[in-house]
């Protein structure tokens, strides 16, 4: 019998828990931003920005704020004039760099199917 997971206050029936890590993970962003920060021991809000320049800033602050949120991402404010912020990612979130690593494989090993 699958198990019955609860995901954003509704309870979900998955065999495996590829619904479960596509609900943290999945969109068209954060698996770049995660790929960024596992590259990379913290990125700056604007240095995640040029690195996908296609995302809105409101989207990109949803984005970070879920994965905080999932305790996959940290964020550390310096209370400084300028302000200043840093992401990282966490131990938890470190857990996904062999599946991040395999999306990236994968990608550039089907580029030329796109």
């Amino acid at each position: 019998m699958p198990k019955t997971v609860k995901i954003n206050n509704e309870s979900t029936n998955h065999l495996c828990g590829v619904g479960v890590t596509i609900s943290i993970i999945g969109g068209k962003w954060k698996p770049l931003i995660l790929w960024l920060l596992l590259q990379h021991e913290n990125r700056r809000y604007g240095q995640i920005k040029r690195f996908i320049p296609e995302v809105t800033n409101k989207m990109l602050s949803q984005q970070l704020k879920e994965l905080i949120s999932d305790g996959l991402v940290t964020r550390k404010d310096y209370h400084e004039i300028p302000p200043k912020v840093e992401y990282r990612i966490s131990e938890k979130g470190k857990t996904l760099d062999d599946i991040i690593e395999n999306m990236c494989i994968w990608g550039i090993d089907h580029m030329s199917d796109v």
